[in-house]
Formats: structure tokens, sequence, C-alpha cells
């Protein structure tokens, strides 16, 4: 299985530099190939610059490996292509136009060497006839596996990022049970199993580190703003700014990680086999300009999509598959009369006399379309509710 695994690692002052550099270099590529697909349309009539020709018009102009250089090339033209799809869908989204000034440096394939003791050597390839000089980097923290490909990204400082094979096995689903999830902001994760069980994973974790980080965020902003932009005391708040970013961003990718950790646990633990969850995508773009402040920035805090991600992979180390499947209205109808109703309560109540926690609800009707292929009835009644919260 692909993992990644990101670390600090020791250079010389030389060849920080001169990564430092590998990261400049990467911008003026990202700069050229958004001049290059410009001219190549304005030359074409609006045609678009295909990957050989794009690689082609890069090729021996930068003191890069080649591979670097089409790396970037490569990212280029996947944001453009995703631009695409998002716009054909009906997204507003806008093509990669804005030029850079630093841009993360990618190795791969051949283009590194790993050594048993900790060192890698990062080929810079050759220029003009002229095999240059490789950068040497050590590292404690070397990936058990096949490293894939090594990516320069900075975080308050100059880390590794690597991709890398583990060569574990994806294991066989133990159990064939099926489970639905409904993701929220205030319980994280909200699971049904059609054995009865449930479980309730609360964000409440989640919600202090962005209470925390809007506020000191908005003291500083409220600060810098009385400074001359690039001023010593500016840049002074701007260094602490960038501390909070990244320490609760670390926070975030923890919590959210437990969060994903103790779904998938309680999913081996039920002989779970199949998990269905419930799309959550636009529900802030769908709600613009209709809520109030705050519920604007608790939607625009909610991290869905990367804790699915991080859901799926550790539910597919387990060998559980997981689809995700439309939830319009999952929150609304009552399983037993048919009947929609809007509830602003933790607890639903219909008139027919049925009651449920508003969330496991919902993942109980999840499930029911899932089985049911879109029909909303009955799955089964509640056993046993599991709540847990992360540390």
């Amino acid at each position: 299985m692909i993992r990644c695994h990101k670390t600090n690692f020791y250079a010389t002052k030389t060849d920080t530099d001169r990564l430092f550099a590998c990261n400049r270099l990467s911008a003026e590529i990202w700069n050229a190939c958004l001049l290059s697909a410009k001219d190549y349309s304005l030359a074409n009539e609006g045609k678009w610059i295909g990957k050989s020709q794009l690689q082609a018009e890069m090729k021996g102009r930068f003191l890069l490996h080649s591979q670097s250089v089409q790396a970037v090339c490569h990212k280029y033209l996947f944001a453009r292509d995703s631009a695409r799809a998002a716009r054909l869908k009906g997204y507003k989204a806008k093509y990669p136009y804005k030029t850079k000034k630093n841009y993360n440096t990618k190795w791969v394939d051949k283009a590194f060497k790993v050594f048993l003791n900790g060192k890698i050597e990062l080929s810079m390839g050759t220029f003009d006839g002229k095999r240059q000089k490789p950068i040497t980097i050590w590292c404690k923290d070397v990936p058990k596996g096949d490293i894939k490909e090594i990516e320069l990204v900075y975080d308050r400082g100059l880390m590794v990022s690597m991709s890398y094979d583990d060569y574990a096995a994806e294991a066989k689903a133990s159990g064939t049970s099926r489970v639905a999830v409904d993701l929220g902001e205030i319980h994280s994760i909200a699971a049904f199993c059609e054995n009865g069980e449930s479980l309730i994973v609360t964000g409440r974790k989640l919600r202090s580190i962005h209470r925390l980080r809007n506020k000191k965020l908005a003291e500083l902003q409220r600060l810098m703003s009385r400074c001359k932009k690039g001023s010593r005391q500016w840049r002074r708040y701007n260094k602490a700014k960038q501390y909070i970013l990244s320490k609760s961003e670390k926070q975030l990718k923890d919590a959210l990680h437990k969060s994903s950790r103790k779904f998938a646990d309680w999913c081996l633990a039920n002989a779970v086999g199949e998990v269905a969850v419930g799309k959550v995508e636009g529900v802030q773009r769908n709600a613009k300009g209709k809520l109030r402040k705050k519920e604007s920035q608790k939607l625009s805090n909610w991290a869905f999509d990367r804790l699915q991600k991080y859901m799926e992979y550790k539910l597919k180390a387990l060998g559980v598959a997981m689809s995700k499947i439309d939830e319009s209205y999952t929150t609304q109808t009552c399983p037993v009369c048919g009947k929609r109703k809007k509830t602003s309560g933790r607890i639903y109540k219909c008139k027919c006399s049925y009651s449920c926690h508003r969330d496991i609800h919902g993942a109980r009707n999840i499930l029911s379309k899932h089985i049911n292929s879109g029909w909303i009835t009955y799955v089964a009644d509640i056993e046993n509710t599991t709540y847990l919260r992360i540390a």
C-alpha cells in the first residue's frame, strides 16, 4: 500500500541554499508553463497545449533533474484538467493563472538514492552536457519500504515528504455487515450497522482547535492591520501567525487521524465488509449567502473531505470497501411513515411517535438508501450506541 511520510532532515548550509534554489526554480518552471500554455492557445485558435508539447518546451531550460521539471508540468496539466472537470459540473473553478515565487520540487523514480544510514542523494541531472553535483541530505526517520518519490515542502522550515510502498498486502474483509456513515460538524462521524450497533465520534476536539485558531488569527490580523506591511513589527506578527497556522494544522491532522482510526477499529470489531458514506460535497457552496457569519465559518472549517480520505485508506487496509451515495433528505425523512420534517434539535421526532438521535437517524436512512436502491424504509432497531471522543 502506498503511504506518505513527512519528516525533517539535516543538510549543510550550501546544500540547504541549493534546496531553496530548487523551489525557486520549480516556481520559474510553473510560471513558464503558464506562459507557454497561453502563447500556444493564442497561436492555435484557443487549443490547449498537450503533455508532450509542454514537456518539450521545458526540456533543457532549467538546472534541475529532467523528471523534476516534468513533475511541475504534470502538476500544471492536472490543475488545468481538474478545473475544466469542475466547470463542466457547474462549479465556479478558475484555471491556473497565478505566478509563484516558490514551488515544491519533486524527485521521482531514479532521480534519488537512499542509503541504509539515512543518507539521501537528490540528483540535479545534466545541464549543458555536464553532470551536476547531487544534493545530500540526512534523515533519521526514513520509512521502511520502496520509496517512490520525494517532495521538498516548506512548513516553517524545509521538510521532505516521501511516498513509499510498505509492501503490506491488502487484507480481505472478515465480515459481511454493512454500515452507513453520516458526517457532521458537531459529531464528526455517526455510523449505523445493520446488526443494530451504532457509533458516534464527537467532533468537540476539532471544534475547539478551530475556535482557538480563529480567535488568535483575528487578534493578530487586527494588530497587523495597524502596522506598515513589511515593517519589523509586521514581520513579527506574521511569524506568529504562521506558527499558529502550522501548529493548528498539525493538531487538526492528528485529530482527524484519531477519529478515522476509532471508526476503522469499530468496523473491525463489528465484522463490517462494506461502508456507505453520504455525499456532503457542495454543502457550503449551496448555502452561500443564506447563513450567518458564525455558521458560515463553521462550514468552512469542516474538513469532511480529508476525513473521508483518511477513513477510505484505513478501511482499504482492512479490506473494507467504501462508497459514496446521495444523502438527500435522509435527516428529514421519517423511515416509518415516510413524511419529511425539518428538525433543529439533536433528537428527531415525528408525529407517528418515531424518535431517534438526529445523526444516527441520518446514518440509518443512508444505510436504507444504500440497501434499497435509494428508498428510505425502517432498517433495524438500535441495539447499542457507542460514544467515543478523542483526547
